[in-house]
């Protein structure tokens, strides 16, 4: 069923990584200011991220994630979304999403969850997602209400930016 809400939203599709998509996964993986709500603390090289785009499965039940590009109607990559820490027997994994900055809220990331919950649910047959995000950031905090989660759970001092330690709220949406 198509809602008013679901109308408004931007077109857009999930994909496998292509190597034309290095460029982009460049600026989002070397993006200083995306290192605090992930794991990651060091730039990457072309090469490397070439050779992991090379490289990967695209399994995710051999290996325990999957990155996916998103693509707008036309065709062009507007972010990526990660389907991250997979477990197979309890049907649940966490998700990661980054929009390119220039189409921030223009409710991509939105459209782009709307497909990932439709991929999870009837393609993976998940019955869970799950994401962490800091205490402080409303923005993701808010994106993940509007797409039906709950929060249920706030972890003390989670995250470390090198100086501080932050909470994380932990938001989870059934399927």
């Amino acid at each position: 069923m198509t809602t008013p809400a679901d109308q408004a939203l931007p077109t857009v599709s999930l994909r496998a990584m292509e190597p034309e998509d290095l460029d982009m996964l460049y600026r989002i993986e070397n993006d200083a200011q995306l290192w605090d709500v992930g794991a990651t603390n060091v730039p990457y090289s072309r090469y490397t991220l070439h050779d992991y785009i090379a490289h990967a499965s695209g399994d995710i039940y051999a290996d325990r994630q999957v990155r996916l590009i998103a693509e707008n109607a036309d065709g062009h990559p507007v972010g990526i979304v990660d389907i991250v820490n997979f477990e197979p027997r309890h049907c649940r994994a966490e998700v990661g999403i980054v929009v390119e900055r220039p189409l921030r809220r223009r409710c991509y990331a939105q459209a782009v969850l709307r497909e990932l919950h439709h991929y999870a649910r009837h393609v993976l047959h998940l019955h869970q997602l799950f994401a962490l995000i800091a205490a402080d950031n409303e923005a993701a905090c808010a994106l993940f209400r509007k797409m039906g989660y709950r929060q249920t759970a706030t972890l003390q001092e989670w995250l470390f930016d090198g100086r501080n330690y932050a909470d994380a709220k932990l938001f989870q949406a059934i399927l």
